[in-house]
């Protein structure tokens, strides 16, 4: 059949069957590898609404399909799609370089096909990418789904133009245009973020399992996630989803929150189909307190039998807690705390209190029935120093201890890799907050990524540490964590050994590739290669156990059953939708001003 949209992912850097990379711990602490292999959720939200409004969109997950299958022939899979427009995301920096390889193939495959790209991170460098010779249109801002069907609408037209389409930068023939950023929604309740039921329909629809799998291992851990908001109030130096982040490049000032009948009616949705932990992502505190409490009360109505996990972004008293475990039977949380130093805490942004008030939400969490919690600290932000990075671990005891020794937190450590967020106030104002940045451009951190080993990949360095002290002090706190671990029991004895053997053999080949990148260039290609399977391991799992992220696994995580009958129905739903729509005209949306911005 032909498609009206083909949504692709890519893998970060795309020939990586071929050239292996050191990538080392940069995806350690998230779900996918360091292909970065989970495609944003946005994807599902457009795919979604364009099909609401009888459009036919495909997501594909290039980047899964290469992963899981060695032999997967992606040009040959490319090749054989009809559609009359291709999109491309690129929303994380890591994928510059795979996103451009693959839609050069793409309009190589299908020069008369148009190509759109999009994400913050597209959005930041629209500029530069619609200068591409194989990139025809960048649509900016973090709520594209309405916009995507208007331009969807307009390619079907013969000789048109595309100045009216806010957030939208194009070429035609020798022109090029950048139109304003002005559509900016103010709340998430006309679009599905994420679309499961457009993912689980298009399954049945299109007849392919494998194609819009969100990561590799999906199937024997199906977790599922939920947008509360798209911007924030915080505004963390290092974090291209700040505050002032969002300001600068999508023109968000005010926060867009999914509703809470919404949101609960999600998550009602989900568990339908899955018994697997439910992600709440971001703190459900910037909705105000109005908000937390028709959220809770909204939930606890479902008696709902799965975990769900929620982030924290500043401390949380005894209520909060309470709320949440009358509301929903096993919680977890997520803490990105970053440092034990309360002054640098308090200039970046993140949990900005007190150590005491640290370890005091962490044990009325544990009192009132929290499951597990998560905390991270992180090597590279501004302010730290080699000392001062190590000694997170430390801190990680006195926690311990004040905590009576309790197992159910979990405790991380990672760099700040390999990039810094565009748009981030870190990446914005690098001297202000002590940065030397090494990549500036689109173009220098797609080379950058494709460095052979993270420490080569790094986009920065910090007054206080270079990027040999970076990757040292990270290796170093990793040791002296896994080392903790042991210690109070947290691990097993083969678990410590595995990481002490990885963290060991990743310090020794960053050195080994350090002097093959000393020889000449010719040279450094052979001896490259014959690295390729010894560092393999290296890649995954290298500073924290297999395991440790995960929750604990159930029976009958997903039902398949279940996933079948929920997707008929959502074909039916669809099918009713389409007769409904069959007499109105094909071009359904026009724009109008309203007051500061325009709406569709």
């Amino acid at each position: 059949m032909k498609y009206d949209l083909v949504l692709l992912h890519a893998p970060s850097v795309y020939d990586f069957r071929k050239n292996p990379l050191l990538a080392g711990p940069i995806s350690d602490v998230v779900p996918s590898s360091p292909v970065f292999e989970m495609y944003p959720i946005g994807l599902t939200s457009i795919a979604d609404y364009l099909e609401r409004y009888g459009l036919s969109v495909k997501i594909i997950n290039i980047a899964n399909r290469m992963l899981m299958n060695p032999n997967f022939d992606v040009e040959k899979k490319l090749k054989s799609i009809r559609a009359s427009a291709f999109g491309i995301d690129l929303h994380w920096l890591p994928h510059a370089h795979g996103s451009i390889e693959l839609a050069k193939i793409v309009k190589q495959l299908h020069p008369d096909t148009p190509i759109i790209f999009g994400g913050l991170s597209a959005t930041y460098y629209h500029k530069e990418l619609i200068q591409y010779p194989f990139i025809d249109f960048v649509m900016r801002g973090d709520s594209t789904e309405k916009l995507m069907l208007l331009l969807m609408n307009k390619l079907e037209t013969e000789n048109t133009h595309f100045a009216d389409i806010p957030n939208l930068t194009w070429k035609k023939g020798t022109e090029t245009g950048y139109n304003p950023l002005t559509y900016v929604p103010k709340d998430l309740d006309d679009i599905d973020v994420p679309g499961y039921r457009y993912t689980i329909r298009s399954v049945f629809k299109y007849r392919n399992f494998l194609d819009p799998l969100p990561y590799n291992g999906w199937l024997q851990y199906p977790n599922t996630a939920l947008l509360t908001a798209r911007g924030c109030t915080q505004n963390c130096l290092i974090c291209g989803g700040s505050r002032e982040a969002y300001g600068q490049n999508c023109n968000r000032h005010t926060l867009a929150l999914r509703s809470p009948k919404k949101l609960v009616e999600d998550i009602q949705f989900i568990s339908r189909f899955s018994r697997a932990p439910i992600f709440i992502l971001h703190d459900l505190r910037q909705g105000g307190q109005e908000y937390v409490e028709e959220f809770f009360s909204r939930l606890k109505k479902l008696k709902l039998k799965n975990e769900v996990v929620f982030e924290l972004f500043q401390y949380a008293d005894e209520e909060f807690f309470r709320l949440m475990n009358e509301s929903v039977p096993h919680y977890s949380i997520e803490i990105t705390l970053e440092t034990h130093d309360e002054k640098i805490r308090k200039y970046n942004g993140k949990f900005s209190c007190s150590n005491e008030k640290v370890i005091e939400t962490l044990q009325l969490a544990l009192k009132n029935g929290c499951k597990k919690i998560d905390l991270f600290f992180m090597v590279g932000i501004p302010g730290q120093t080699y000392e001062s990075a190590v000694e997170n671990i430390e801190f990680c005891e006195t926690i311990h201890l004040a905590c009576q020794k309790d197992p159910r937190i979990f405790y991380f450590v990672a760099p700040l890799a390999p990039f810094l967020d565009p748009a981030s106030p870190a990446f914005e104002h690098p001297e202000i907050h002590g940065y030397k940045k090494l990549c500036q451009t689109l173009e220098d951190h797609r080379k950058a990524i494709t460095r052979p080993s993270w420490k080569h990949m790094l986009s920065y360095e910090t007054k206080d540490m270079t990027r040999d002290d970076i990757v040292r002090a990270t290796y170093e706190a990793a040791q002296r964590l896994n080392e903790f671990k042991l210690k109070y029991q947290l691990i097993d004895l083969a678990g410590y050994k595995d990481i002490k053997g990885k963290i060991e053999k990743s310090k020794a080949y960053i050195e080994k590739i350090d002097q093959i990148l000393a020889l000449p260039t010719e040279k450094q290609t052979e001896e490259l290669a014959k690295l390729a399977k010894e560092i393999e391991e290296l890649n995954y799992y290298s500073i924290c156990g297999k395991n440790e992220l995960k929750w604990e696994v159930q029976k009958n995580y997903a039902n398949f059953f279940s996933l079948a009958l929920v997707g008929l129905e959502q074909l039916y739903v669809e099918s009713k939708s389409k007769i409904k729509h069959s007499f109105q005209p094909k071009h359904r949306f026009q724009f109008t001003l309203d007051s500061d911005q325009q709406k569709v």
